[in-house]
């Protein structure tokens, strides 16, 4: 097991991206577009970008 050392690893940011994804599907079929369905697919691409960023070798 990894120690935690205050570092998120970048996986929980992919994890957390397709649960929103998951999420705004369910949330689409069952109301369509509202604020909520908008709201959960922002979250969604902030965290897949997120992840992307954390991949980037610096």
């Amino acid at each position: 097991m990894g120690s935690i050392d205050g570092e998120i690893p970048a996986v929980w940011f992919l994890i957390s991206s397709i649960g929103f994804v998951i999420l705004t599907f369910i949330q689409y079929r069952n109301t369509g577009k509202s604020f909520n369905t908008i709201f959960l697919s922002t979250m969604a691409i902030i965290f897949f970008v997120s992840y992307v960023i954390l991949l980037i070798p610096r």
